[in-house]
């Protein structure tokens, strides 16, 4: 696996987190504050599907032997 991906992959994984807990937050919210925050989740998800883009032509790249493993994971 490259350093790349791996940084990608932390990245996602932090992003996912971070959403994880803003849609819980959003769940107490209302009017204008809940606005906010599914504008917050929409960035975010924005950010998510940018690195995931990201990671895919990362694998990509890689030698065959390594390709199909990671193409694998960004799948799941």
């Amino acid at each position: 696996m490259t350093d790349v991906f791996q940084g990608y992959e932390r990245q996602y994984c932090e992003i996912s987190a971070s959403l994880s807990r803003k849609c819980t937050a959003a769940a107490s919210q209302e009017g204008e504050k809940l606005k906010q925050k599914a504008s917050e989740i929409k960035s975010g998800i924005d950010g998510a599907e940018a690195l995931i883009r990201k990671m895919d032509l990362e694998a990509r790249n890689l030698q065959p032997s390594l390709r199909a493993g990671q193409l694998a994971k960004l799948r799941e």
